[in-house]
């Protein structure tokens, strides 16, 4: 609360007494202690004027204009000053009242610049700028109006968030999308069609069908450098009882972030597709004298599962799992890849991480690819490059070179990044396709490379 009292000179100062009787024609009294213009003088009751009926300026004596009588009754009146503190505190008297101390306090607050909890300024706040109070501390602009409120203080990587018109937030995140695909499967020379690369990614909100699900963007920090590690397409099984290879794996790893996507599993030849819990997707396979084989499983988020493989007799091969669907069985016909997903991540939509299309042992038929660069059981074909998806497998009659069952390869993975171009700093290694779609800038690693963010 604030001060209330008079406005004289009382109201402001404590009183120090003098009285005395004067003597036939006194004009002087001396051992006086005063401020000068701070001081009252009473004659018998009457207040005189300063200057006029006495003067009063050396703070020990006074002189009067004119003479006093015997037994004059004189009373000096000296207006001493204090400070509030002298007076009372909050404690003395009640909680209505402050101290001198209390009320000074008060006063250094009486603009935003005095509060502990915020911080006015001509320049906005950065990423380093820690404050004092740590989370929610207020940032005022006062050059440009804006206003802002610290959302996240880790020291040197604190956020501000504009409260203002909500944009222009400090951030050393950089919110970047990608489409992180892995290496495909290469196809058995047993009919296994070879299952796609691990499928990531966090551009597309509206994913359905597939066992893949969008992800949130990953928060790039400025000043670090990433890692992007694009997978090799898988090998073929050639003839003679030879498994597939699996595909590499894809990843964009830095600070704060780590993106794996597992390389598609390889058709095996004689027994089940176990190995399709390595990859992104398995691959179903069969023998001529094996019992029902089944597919590989694919990892949860990245890919499907790969087709079951036909029973002795018929010696069907299932098909590789895809990003989006499973590769169907070899039980009552071969087995057709699974299908990828689509991304409109550079700009127009693109299918990818198709499955492998199995092959039939015992009569050379064939079955396709799925949706996405999936390769065919028939020549076989391999998966498209760059698209990880799984290589075809192998009839009786395809042949290598040395005269043997083979199938065919996988194909190769790929990284796509998407970010806004104010925030692209253009350094990069291993050469990828730089491109714009609207407000953003697009990077296409078809091989292995870095960036800094």
């Amino acid at each position: 609360m604030s001060y209330l009292g008079r406005s004289a000179k009382l109201s402001l100062k404590a009183q120090e007494k003098v009285s005395f009787l004067a003597t036939a024609g006194q004009t002087v009294k001396t051992g006086l202690s005063y401020v000068p213009s701070f001081v009252e003088v009473y004659v018998n009751g009457v207040l005189l004027t300063d200057t006029t009926d006495f003067t009063a300026t050396n703070g020990n004596s006074i002189t009067f204009t004119v003479a006093l009588l015997l037994n004059d009754e004189v009373t000096v009146i000296s207006l001493k000053t204090f400070t509030v503190a002298d007076h009372y505190s909050k404690t003395e008297v009640d909680a209505d009242h402050y101290s001198k101390t209390e009320v000074d306090t008060l006063l250094a607050a009486k603009s935003l610049a005095g509060l502990s909890d915020t911080t006015v300024s001509a320049s906005h706040p950065a990423i380093n700028t820690n404050p004092s109070s740590g989370l929610g501390h207020v940032w005022f602009n006062k050059t440009t109006g804006d206003s802002y409120i610290c959302t996240s203080a880790t020291t040197n990587f604190n956020v501000w968030k504009n409260i203002g018109d909500g944009t222009g937030a400090i951030d050393p995140y950089i919110q970047t999308s990608f489409l992180v695909i892995a290496g495909g499967g290469g196809g058995a020379d047993g009919n296994a069609g070879g299952g796609a690369g691990g499928y990531r990614n966090s551009y597309l909100s509206e994913l359905s069908g597939g066992s893949s699900a969008s992800e949130s963007t990953a928060p790039l920090v400025g000043g670090n450098v990433y890692t992007i590690t694009v997978g090799a397409a898988g090998a073929r099984g050639v003839g003679g009882g030879n498994d597939a290879t699996d595909g590499g794996n894809s990843s964009l790893v830095g600070t704060g972030v780590s993106i794996i996507s597992t390389g598609g599993a390889g058709g095996n030849y004689p027994t089940n597709g176990g190995r399709g819990g390595n990859g992104g997707s398995g691959a179903g396979n069969t023998w001529y004298d094996a019992a029902i084989s089944t597919g590989g499983l694919g990892i949860a988020g990245q890919g499907t599962n790969g087709g079951t493989a036909g029973p002795p007799s018929i010696y069907y091969g299932g098909g590789g799992g895809g990003a989006g669907t499973a590769g169907t069985n070899g039980t009552s016909g071969i087995g057709t890849g699974g299908n990828g997903l689509a991304s409109s991540i550079t700009g127009s939509s693109v299918t990818r991480a198709g499955g492998g299309g199995g092959g039939s042992w015992n009569n050379n038929a064939f079955a396709n690819g799925g949706t996405g660069g999936g390769g065919s059981a028939n020549g076989p074909t391999n998966g498209t490059t760059n698209t990880g998806s799984g290589g075809g497998g192998a009839g009786s009659s395809n042949t290598s070179s040395s005269g043997l069952r083979a199938g065919s390869s996988g194909g190769s993975g790929v990284v796509i990044l998407r970010m806004l171009t104010s925030k692209y700093t253009g350094t990069t290694s291993g050469s990828p396709t730089v491109s714009t779609s609207g407000s953003d800038t697009i990077l296409i690693f078809n091989g292995s490379g870095s960036y800094t963010a």
